[in-house]
C-alpha cells in the first residue's frame, strides 16, 4: 500500500488516500464487467464502469454509484 496525494487544481487544497495497488489492478482487470461489490454497508450489483485511486463507479439500472475503494470488502464478478 502506499499513499496517494492530490492538489485540486484552482483551490487551495489537497488530501491523501491510502492505496492498494493490488486492488486497483484487479479492479482495472474485470473493467467493464458485471460485478457484485460488497461495501461495509451495502451490496451492489452492476456494471464497473471507471476506477481510480480511490474509488469506482458502478453502473446500476439508471443510476451510478461511486464507491471509495477503502469501503469495499469483496468483489464477485457475475
Amino acid at each position: 500500500m502506499y499513499y496517494h496525494q492530490s492538489r485540486n487544481q484552482g483551490f487551495n487544497s489537497s488530501y491523501t488516500t491510502l492505496v492498494d495497488p493490488f486492488v486497483v489492478n484487479r479492479l482495472q482487470s474485470v473493467l467493464g464487467k458485471n460485478l457484485i461489490v460488497e461495501t461495509t454497508k451495502d451490496t451492489i450489483r452492476g456494471e464497473l464502469t471507471d476506477v481510480q485511486t480511490d474509488h469506482i463507479a458502478l453502473q446500476a439500472g439508471n443510476s451510478t454509484f461511486f464507491v471509495r475503494i477503502q469501503q469495499i470488502v469483496s468483489i464477485m464478478p457475475i
